[in-house]
């Protein structure tokens, strides 16, 4: 179980360090603000010697990239940028490709390190690329979402999307650093973050009941930045996943499975979506929690009210909770239940689901009804 609710936000120290503890893979993930113009020294310090090639996007690039390279030339760290196009459809052998070969010419070395400078989609690209340049070069991470900083920077799952669905071919390659910097969260659409905030809820619905119950008093605070709701929204959120990586880093023991709440049902409509604007990431894990409450409800695990609440708390941020909410054509049932089956928890030929028996209590079951599931999807899909 997840419980790291009771630790707020010093807001008297300017950044905050969480170690993930994997041994001698450990590294530690630091959050406060202006951290993008210190990222020189911060570098030094963790991975000396190491000269940096960044990877960004254009979006990102015109926003924040020139505080980022003055600070490395400071430091005499800059190698030079990789800059690829905004969005999903960027996860793919072809850019993979044409990004390997750029940080080969910028002359990145064994010893250097890759600076995946960007939203989930530069980070698991970035990495990926880092995982396999020469057999694998340091990674920094330094996530520019709050998606990014609270879930996908964190934790070594490193990746590209195939046609048959999200992250199928990637890594588990840790980061020598995670910066998230709170100051670059300002810049986000409102989309944007509230595609974020649904990752930071899942850390509640999944272990932290006490934290979600935190959320739907306060969410409004997290969204405008006042206080410190913001910086202790992040910081609970890493604490969480840093504590399950470190107990269950590749998935095996099936502890790391409980952050994939959602993501079953969500990357299935992810795929049918084609990774487009039609429904971004954030997006498709609220309706798939949503989904994963209402199912577990209809199978007598959880209390109605409890499925109740997480409608209505992502209603009331301004989050789709329903596969009604995907814009244009709906998928059908079997279509879903097609794409989940190219999930990677799928064993034996059997889907595996994350359920729930109330808010902050997640549980992996490894035997769903085939039946039960297609009804289910069934009614889904048809918005009843």
């Amino acid at each position: 179980m997840i419980r790291d609710s009771a630790s707020s936000s010093a807001e008297d120290e300017p950044e905050t360090t969480i170690t993930v503890a994997l041994g001698e893979r450990s590294y530690p993930i630091v959050i406060g603000e202006d951290l993008i113009s210190a990222t020189g020294r911060w570098i030094s310090a963790t991975v000396p010697n190491a000269r940096c090639a960044i990877v960004s996007d254009k979006t990102v690039a015109a926003l924040h990239l020139a505080p980022l390279k003055a600070s490395l030339d400071e430091a005499k760290l800059y190698l030079g940028e990789a800059i690829v196009t905004p969005g999903e459809a960027s996860k793919s052998f072809p850019v993979l490709a044409t990004l390997s070969e750029r940080l080969l010419e910028l002359g990145v070395e064994r010893g250097d390190c890759v600076v995946a400078f960007g939203g989930g989609v530069v980070g698991d690209l970035a990495g990926f690329a880092a995982s396999i340049l020469r057999r694998g070069v340091r990674l920094v991470q330094i996530p520019t979402t709050l998606l990014a900083q609270v879930d996908s920077s964190v934790g070594g799952k490193t990746g590209i999307d195939m046609p048959q669905g999200k992250n199928l071919i990637g890594a588990f390659y840790q980061p020598a650093l995670v910066l998230a910097d709170t100051n670059v969260l300002d810049t986000l659409t409102p989309r944007d973050f509230r595609c974020g905030y649904a990752e930071v809820a899942k850390y509640g619905l999944l272990g932290d009941a006490e934290f979600f119950a935190w959320l739907e008093q306060d969410w409004s605070d997290i969204f405008t930045g006042l206080g410190g709701a913001r910086r202790r929204a992040i910081e609970t959120s890493c604490r969480a996943k840093g504590a399950v990586v470190a107990e269950d880093e590749r998935e095996e023991s099936g502890a790391r499975a409980l952050l994939n709440l959602g993501h079953t049902f969500g990357h299935a409509l992810e795929a049918y979506a084609g990774y487009s604007d039609r429904l971004l990431h954030g997006e498709a894990i609220a309706i798939g929690m949503r989904l994963a409450f209402t199912f577990s409800f209809e199978q007598g695990l959880c209390p109605a009210d409890d499925a109740a609440r997480v409608k209505r708390h992502f209603e009331a941020v301004g989050l789709p909770t329903k596969i009604a909410d995907l814009l244009g054509e709906i998928p059908t049932a079997e279509q879903l239940l097609r794409l989940m089956a190219q999930d990677k928890k799928v064993k034996g030929g059997k889907l595996v689901l994350i359920l729930v028996r109330g808010v902050g209590a997640a549980f992996v079951e490894p035997d769903i009804d085939p039946a039960r599931l297609t009804q289910f999807l069934e009614k889904e899909c048809k918005g009843r």
